[in-house]
């Protein structure tokens, strides 16, 4: 009997003791639910309405589509082809980040500490500049008549965003120039955190610096460089300020949209609220889904370690 009211104290407690951290988590919940659940309540009753700018003036009434405007944006090829686009944007700018992040983390650990310093700071500042004010930067360093790259690489006139290729080329050196910052931070703070005697050993059985990145730390650093893809792929998937400002609002014709900015368009420069949020919704469940992916790898890995 003693063990069992023991048992059922212990028991209570572990009970009580579970509802502890969302006790703590309670009032950021609040905050969160009321700044993130009524705006994604309305994005999705609108994407299933028709609601165009008659709608908003009044002129006609508002009606329920049902997913007619997702059966829109699905028959449309346009919305397809922006879709590959952002996918294979986002994961060029994703891979080329953490290329360079992680280069520069090992480099940080080869140099010393003014360097180092001088670096960390140089990096800081690219992490802390605005997105409109970098993009507008490195608009004026490739620009055809004033830029200085032009000239250094001699090509006289070229328009960098007149091509299609050329542009996203443009736009993916600025988004890896503001976003390596954080991998090579974080990646930096894990390899301090390797132990120097299974560097040494490696590097005493005559490992090359990429093999030991490639066998010794990137086992090692799993768990982080998870943490800093996934968080990768969620900025450089919904990119906006970039692409509007350096392709002057997606290219001629269209031809460097993303899913963010053809959104947008759809939304305000064509009225077709109902059709942006749409492309909103199908946005948030991408996101959400690569999310989740997210948290199952996270949950994975605290159960190895």
């Amino acid at each position: 009997m003693k063990r069992r009211a023991a048992e059922g104290r212990r028991g209570g407690s572990r009970s009580r003791g579970g509802w502890t951290p969302w006790l703590y988590l309670a009032p950021a919940l609040v905050v969160l639910g009321g700044l993130l659940a009524y705006p994604i309540y309305q994005l999705g009753l609108i994407s299933f309405l028709q609601y165009t700018q008659a709608q908003v003036s009044g002129g006609q009434p508002t009606t329920f589509q049902g997913f007619g405007n997702y059966t829109t944006l699905f028959g449309d090829p346009e919305f397809w082809q922006v879709l590959l686009a952002t996918v294979l944007f986002a994961g060029a700018c994703v891979v080329s980040t953490l290329a360079v992040g992680c280069a520069l983390a090992v480099l940080l650990t080869r140099v010393r500490a003014l360097p180092r310093l001088v670096l960390m700071l140089a990096a800081l500042g690219a992490w802390a500049t605005p997105a409109i004010t970098g993009s507008t930067v490195w608009l004026f360093l490739f620009d055809p008549d004033f830029g200085p790259v032009n000239g250094v690489l001699g090509l006289g006139d070229h328009s960098w965003t007149y091509g299609r290729f050329s542009a996203f080329f443009l736009v993916l050196l600025e988004v890896v120039w503001c976003s390596f910052p954080f991998v090579m931070v974080t990646v930096y703070a894990g390899i301090r955190a390797v132990p120097t005697e299974v560097l040494e050993a490696a590097a005493l059985d005559g490992a090359s610096q990429w093999r030991i990145w490639r066998s010794v730390l990137t086992p090692m650093l799993r768990p982080i460089l998870t943490v800093v893809t996934i968080q990768s792929v969620i900025w450089d998937f919904k990119v906006f300020t970039q692409i509007y400002v350096m392709t002057n609002g997606g290219g001629i014709a269209g031809q460097n949209l993303v899913l963010n900015v053809y959104a947008y368009q759809k939304a305000f420069a064509s009225s077709e609220y109902s059709l942006g949020s749409a492309i909103g919704v199908i946005m948030l469940l991408i996101l959400l889904a690569i999310t989740l992916v997210y948290l199952r790898l996270l949950r994975r890995q605290g159960e190895e370690l």
